[in-house]
Order: C-alpha cells, then structure tokens, then sequence
C-alpha cells in the first residue's frame, strides 16, 4: 500500500464531532498500552502520526486519520488500565459503542491483543460486543518480535479459545518495529473498503 498522505481530520470526544464524510472507516480497538499508536504508525510510515506513550490512555478521543483521501483509519480510545476515573471510563465507553453501533461508514475494526499474554476480559468483552453487532474484525496480536515463531501457533489457539473467536475471525501478528504483518493487515484493511 503506497502512502502519498495522511492528515488528522478530526478528534471527536462526541458524536456530533464525527466527520461527516461518505469515505469508508476502519476502527482500531484495543487496550491501553496495547501499541495501537505504533501500529497505527508503522501502517502508514509515519513517526509520530498517533502519539505513543508510556503510560497508558494517552487517547482520550476518537481520532479520525484521512488516508491518500480516499478512507480513513480511526483510533479508539483504549480501554482497560487507563489511570482516569470511573466517569471518563464511562464517558470513553460510551462514545466507542456509540461509534461502533451508529457509525454506517464502518467497514470492519482491528482489535489489537497483546501477542505475549493471554486476551483480557475486556478484550472478549469488545469482541462478543463487534461479533453482536457483526461488525467485520480482524484480531492483530501485537509485539509479536517480543516471543518466538514457534509460539505463534500455541498463542493464536489460547487467543482463538480465550475470545471465543468464530470459524471465518482472522489473527494476524504484527511488529511496529519489524513491519512484521504489515502487508497482510493492509490486504484486510483493503478488502474491507473496497468490498
């Protein structure tokens, strides 16, 4: 996938903030300290397009990239160890649900697990919610550079039984710092939004 640009059009802490476009949207849900904003980066090689940071729930909005201004790629706040209160949390959940259920120009989300631990009950949560709502989803397992090839196998089955994943649900590893799964996720993402 050649990147010629990528603008941030829109961070929305309510629904009346989101654009309004007719362009297609691809989610990314995850975790706090997951690596969306690295993965978001590595897709679209670019540095410091989505902030990284080391203590999580630095996203706060939902953000809204324009891709070559054709689609956009769209970070969730994430969910989980966040330091923020029980009312944000809730505000937070809130707004992605109203996203996710509302949103007509969604074409599938990218629900990011960590690839070295078991998926948390937040992450099967977010699942059985996307399932419900059958929204398209592709589980990414990421810092995959951090375990070995030959636990790829054991740990997609542990992720498979722990989300209660359906037959057709694909898991892909992926490394901000190697690429590692890049190409693959953009042939999903593509699929989507030409689909």
């Amino acid at each position: 996938m050649k990147i010629s640009r990528v603008n941030l059009v829109a961070t929305a802490m309510a629904a009346n903030q989101f654009p309004r476009t007719p362009y297609p949207e691809v989610a990314f849900a995850g975790r706090s300290n997951v690596g969306k904003s690295s993965l978001l980066n590595k897709l679209v090689n670019r540095k410091n397009l989505a902030h990284t940071s080391s203590s999580p729930g630095k996203t706060r909005t939902i953000n809204f990239y324009l891709v070559n201004d054709q689609f956009f790629l769209v970070d969730l706040p994430g969910y989980g160890y966040a330091q923020v209160s029980k009312e944000v949390r809730k505000k937070w959940g809130e707004l992605i649900e109203n996203y996710l259920r509302e949103r007509e120009n969604l074409k599938g989300v990218v629900l990011l697990v960590d690839a070295r631990h078991e998926p948390t009950e937040d992450d099967r949560l977010m699942y059985d919610w996307l399932a419900y709502y059958r929204v398209p989803v592709v589980v990414v397992a990421t810092k995959a550079d951090k375990i070995s090839r030959g636990k790829y196998l054991p740990q997609e089955k542990v992720i498979r039984q722990k989300l209660g994943l359906g037959e057709g649900v694909p898991v892909l590893f992926f490394s901000a710092r190697t690429g590692q799964g890049r190409e693959e996720l953009w042939k999903l993402i593509l699929g989507w939004i030409e689909g």
